[in-house]
């Protein structure tokens, strides 16, 4: 009996009831573990001989409900292979995959995420099988709330040459991708009113909301969030100065300034996203705000575009007064981010197969973006094109172009729903926020005409 398990290939519970006979109880167990899916199609069952003896009857009565079962159609039998759970029709299975497929768009342009088709496969197994050939034993215990000491001294070095960031291993947190970021400073900032743009990202207002802050809209214009008109009350204010998410504008130099004096007048903190900060296409990418004023800036990064959102693995630089407060709600929180990733991170920064993968993107988002705009040709209004993954195309009436949009199978985004009052929105201006990095790479020159289509008359 101690090898039992081992030989089966699967542990089977089945629950039987001696009052209706052996066989009939094992054949009900059976078909119910079948029908409610406990048992997957294919999986395969134990020999008659190994269940007959691990339940307790004759081999003869386990044979008998396996052919039963057959004869009903829930097991398959076949020569060499053994007794399998057979694949059932099931409408209520498929309706939810029917309509999923339904609602699908046949050309997804869509702003958000990066190519996913070109996540480095083979540069990051390289990097995954090095980290787990050179990890201590204890990396696979429980470990610092802040994160590997590896990936903290691996970001130091890259954030500071590719971002100019001022960034001590120590001053830095690894999380579980920006939402997480965002959630741990909202909490240690204990209910402080909190400065988001308008417009901006509506997932990332609820996240300060559902987790104790009061969000206070601050505009943007064409140079970016207008730090002039930050209240005294604030406690932080939220910015992607790089890249703003969905204008696409970079904010001003005199507009930094202005934000990180306001900052150390009221000692408040900004919160700076680096969106799209490893993607700029006119010059050399803009470096990070938290460069004028490393005491006052809390600097998010993360993966999510440069290699996957699958990943998630984002960092944090936090002035020093933070550092203990985050990682004590980061231990309260998850305990830490999970470390294998991290290890891998670490070592394809160090081996500089990061920055090669960071190059060889840029270089295909921009032809995507330059191939945007020529298929738009002399159209006005496009904005947000210097940078990042995404533009802003401007258009007189949002819901008529999304609808024509829909009818052709296309997706995209409408500047509509990032205004933090939609309900005002009607004198404010409409446009389409359009993704280049989600479409594979066959896919996208089709899915620009289609685009190309929609936005006649528009």
């Amino acid at each position: 009996m101690d090898d039992f398990w081992s030989g089966v290939g699967v542990d089977l519970h089945l629950e039987t009831d001696g009052n209706e006979g052996r066989r009939a109880g094992l054949e009900r167990a059976l078909r119910d573990a079948v029908r409610g899916g406990r048992l997957a199609p294919g999986t395969r069952l134990p020999a008659t001989r190994r269940l007959a003896t691990e339940v307790g009857i004759s081999r003869n009565t386990v044979k008998a409900a396996y052919d039963q079962l057959v004869a009903e159609g829930y097991l398959t039998a076949r020569q060499g292979s053994g007794t399998r759970v057979a694949a059932l029709p099931s409408a209520a299975a498929e309706a939810p995959a029917a309509t999923a497929r339904a609602r699908e768009p046949r050309f997804d342009l869509r702003p958000g995420s990066p190519d996913v088709g070109a996540f480095p496969a083979a540069a990051w197994l390289r990097a995954l099988r090095r980290a787990i050939a050179t990890a201590p034993s204890l990396a696979y215990d429980y470990g610092d709330p802040r994160g590997r000491i590896e990936l903290r001294t691996a970001l130091s070095g890259y954030l500071g040459r590719a971002r100019g960031v001022i960034a001590p291993p120590e001053r830095i947190v690894i999380t579980s991708g920006y939402v997480q970021g965002l959630a741990l400073l909202t909490r240690v900032l204990e209910g402080a009113p909190v400065g988001m743009e308008d417009p901006g990202l509506p997932f990332h207002r609820e996240v300060v909301r559902r987790n104790g802050g009061h969000v206070v809209p601050v505009p943007v214009d064409d140079r970016g969030l207008r730090a002039r008109e930050l209240g005294d009350d604030l406690g932080a204010v939220v910015v992607t100065p790089a890249h703003q998410y969905p204008t696409g504008v970079t904010l001003h130099p005199e507009r930094r300034r202005a934000l990180t004096d306001w900052a150390r007048a009221r000692g408040a903190l900004i919160v700076e996203d680096d969106y799209d900060g490893e993607f700029r296409y006119d010059r050399q990418p803009v470096g990070a705000l938290q460069g004028m004023a490393p005491g006052r800036v809390a600097y998010l990064g993360t993966a999510s575009k440069t290699l996957g959102p699958a990943l998630r693995l984002g960092w944090m630089v936090l002035p020093s007064h933070l550092v203990d407060a985050v990682a004590d709600a980061k231990l309260h929180s998850d305990h830490h981010t999970e470390t294998i990733g991290q290890l891998a991170l670490a070592e394809l920064i160090t081996g500089h197969a990061y920055d090669r993968h960071v190059r060889a993107c840029r270089l295909r988002y921009r032809r995507r973006r330059d191939l945007l705009l020529d298929r738009l040709g002399a159209r006005r209004g496009v904005r947000g094109i210097a940078a990042g993954l995404h533009a802003l195309v401007e258009v007189r009436d949002e819901a008529d172009v999304l609808e024509r949009a829909e009818a052709e199978g296309l997706a995209v985004g409408r500047l509509g729903e990032h205004w933090h009052a939609r309900e005002a929105a009607g004198g404010r201006p409409q446009g389409l926020v359009v993704g280049y990095g989600t479409p594979r790479e066959r896919a996208y020159p089709e899915a620009l005409e289609v685009l190309v289509k929609v936005l006649e008359g528009a």
